[in-house]
């Protein structure tokens, strides 16, 4: 445990950390691209999840994945970095802040859905993409997401203050 404390400790005394640190505009300006990167990320999966609940169901399945996952994908390039870096100035108390480790469960709860999801239900969506009808596991797993990405974020917004 002490050599976690001590990795946290080395992280926030990295000059990286300083430098965001001690700029008037690096550490705002890496605020506005992680939020801008969750806006892309759980904005797209949102609709997406929307759609698989029932709602615009004039809007066909493989075309509006096709429009949004690419926007999350980006939504991704943006967070992780800008995460990290912004993890990394307060390392020592995000680091032991229960409230940031429900964040990365919840995150890795997401990521595992997504996986579930797209492995084992969208990818054999030829068999219920023409019917029109969406198997219930399909809905679970939007709800799932719903419930999930604002749990993260409400944990994110939770760890500001």
């Amino acid at each position: 445990m002490q050599s976690y404390h001590q990795s946290l400790e080395w992280l926030e005394k990295s000059s990286w950390a300083a430098g965001i640190r001690q700029s008037l505009w690096l550490y705002p300006a890496l605020e506005i691209v992680h939020i801008l990167g969750i806006v892309m990320l759980v904005g797209a999966a949102f609709l997406f999840d929307l759609r698989l609940l029932g709602f615009s169901r004039e809007l066909p399945l493989r075309g509006l994945s096709r429009h949004l996952l690419p926007w999350s994908q980006r939504g991704l390039i943006l967070i992780i970095p800008s995460g990290l870096l912004l993890f990394i100035t307060n390392a020592q108390a995000l680091g032991t802040d229960p409230v940031f480790w429900v964040k990365i469960g919840l995150i890795l709860l997401a990521a595992l859905n997504v996986f579930w999801f797209h492995r084992f239900i969208y990818g054999p969506f030829t068999r219920w993409g023409a019917t029109g009808e969406l198997p219930g596991a399909a809905r679970l797993c939007a709800v799932i997401s719903i419930l999930v990405w604002v749990a993260v974020v409400a944990c994110g917004r939770l760890l500001a203050y």
